[in-house]
């Protein structure tokens, strides 16, 4: 079996036996110190009764990645930027989680002050990709063709990406286990193309990411034990992200995130659609709470997430074919 893809096995399975073993001991840490989930009150009504469950859970997720990566010596060159940047967008959402715990309401850091972290850290990816030449023979799915991009539009381009996943995500983290499971299928398919582009070892920083996320999901699943917060969704994003864009895979990024593409556009048809006409096109969003309230239960609209989110996955591996070829 090639090196590359064993060494991507063992991240995957190291990461998520260390999410599994530390989980309980950090939950049950985080009930003794009463850091528990306020709930907003325009949320769907079933969700009052998560109130009080462990938050910040995402910690989970950055130590299975963190000690696994460590202890195989793959923290250099684009994984040690793409891993600076998920710990940073991390560190961000912890912040955030704790000033929204001490002040006993779902609301941390102002929306611009968060916004503003997060476009500082996307530049500085931007501009390591471009030092780094990553801007230049970007395939594009379906198309035997290759995209070279000026410095400029590069980094705003990087930017733009990482900022709108990590969001898009966050957005996505409303329902048990549904942003664990949606971001693990869709890294899986950024790192494997990353491989198939030849860039092996972001596919080892994917799988890790992907092991650390089913490890939590173990927690995470309904009834959560625990919820990510923006802990782990900001860092999730921003890691979805640097993989597709440390591996010039960024254009098949809405395909395998295709699914936080739909819950963010779901968020801005509803307001649009609000303010112009007074009425709203979704029972609420983003779109989970629309098909839970339309009387699915929380596992069926979970899974079937899930499944889409896997469809979307095969799709973007399917679309590299002429880019390969050509």
């Amino acid at each position: 079996m090639d090196l590359d893809l064993v060494r991507a096995l063992v991240a995957f399975g190291g990461s998520m036996l260390i999410s599994l073993l530390i989980g309980r001991p950090y939950i049950n840490a985080l009930r003794r110190l009463g850091l528990g989930q306020h709930i907003r009150e325009e949320g769907p009504a079933t969700h009052r009764e998560k109130a009080g469950t462990p938050t910040m859970g995402g910690v989970i997720i950055l130590t299975g990645l963190t000690v696994t990566l460590l202890a195989m010596g793959a923290l250099e060159g684009a994984v040690g930027w793409a891993f600076l940047l998920t710990i940073a967008f991390g560190l961000l959402g912890l912040i955030d989680d704790l000033l929204a715990i001490t002040k006993g309401r779902n609301m941390g850091l102002m929306a611009r002050q968060k916004l503003l972290g997060q476009i500082i850290l996307a530049v500085l990816l931007g501009v390591y990709a471009h030092r780094t030449g990553l801007g230049t023979g970007m395939p594009f799915p379906f198309l035997a063709a290759a995209v070279n991009l000026g410095p400029v539009f590069l980094v705003l381009f990087s930017s733009f990406a990482v900022v709108s996943e990590a969001n898009a995500v966050n957005l996505t983290d409303g329902l048990d286990g549904l942003a664990a499971g949606t971001v693990a299928g869709a890294i899986l398919a950024q790192g494997f193309l990353a491989y198939l582009f030849g860039h092996p070892e972001m596919a080892v920083f994917a799988a890790a990411v992907a092991g650390s996320c089913l490890g939590f999901l173990w927690f995470n699943a309904h009834p959560a034990a625990v919820f990510m917060g923006d802990t782990g969704s900001l860092a999730l994003g921003g890691a979805l992200a640097a993989v597709a864009i440390l591996s010039r895979t960024t254009f098949f990024l809405p395909i395998t995130g295709g699914i936080f593409v739909l819950e963010v556009v779901s968020v801005i048809l509803q307001v649009i659609a609000f303010q112009t006409t007074g009425k709203r096109i979704f029972r609420m969003s983003p779109l989970h709470h629309h098909f839970k309230l339309g009387g699915l239960s929380e596992e069926k609209v979970v899974t079937r997430f899930w499944l889409a989110g896997i469809v979307l996955g095969l799709l973007a591996l399917f679309g590299t074919g002429p880019a390969l070829r050509g």
